[in-house]
């Protein structure tokens, strides 16, 4: 299965991208986990940057593709659920997934309507560069639990 993470701007160096960096080494087939930055270079303000970084995230899902945005104000799901939807997917034959992870202020509605689930990492705002991280140590995690390996623990 192929997880693409879209994200909103460029990572510098950091302890936000070693932390990325860390788990996205972690994860192994028959996932693989690549990162897509997409960064719009024009001064757009508040409603028009999020619709034209809405744009540019779209062009980043393939065909056939489960959308997952990441949304703080959506349902948050435990590592177990998690992973057990990922495990659904899987199953079911998808091939790809795509995680969307919105700029400084978020995803556009566009986004959001479009995804085929959308949850959060709990009622806190994280920064979004710090998301990233978060994201690919709970898709390692996820891989752990459906494989049977005793890195989560409960």
């Amino acid at each position: 299965m192929r997880i693409l993470i879209a994200a909103v701007g460029r990572a510098k160096s950091g302890p936000e991208k070693v932390l990325f960096e860390h788990y996205h080494a972690r994860v192994q087939a028959p996932f693989s986990l690549k990162l897509i930055e997409v960064e719009e270079k024009r001064a757009f303000l508040g409603d028009q940057l999020k619709h034209r970084e809405a744009t540019l995230l779209q062009g980043c899902i393939p065909d056939g593709a489960i959308v997952i945005a990441l949304d703080e104000k959506e349902k948050s799901l435990s590592s177990k659920d998690f992973a057990g939807k990922i495990g659904s997917w899987r199953d079911q034959g998808i091939r790809d997934l795509v995680f969307m992870i919105g700029g400084a202020d978020g995803l556009d509605e566009v986004v959001k309507k479009l995804a085929h689930q959308t949850i959060s990492f709990g009622a806190q705002t994280w920064p979004h560069m710090l998301v990233r991280g978060l994201l690919a140590e709970q898709l390692y995690r996820a891989q752990c639990i459906l494989c049977g390996h005793p890195y989560h623990r409960e």
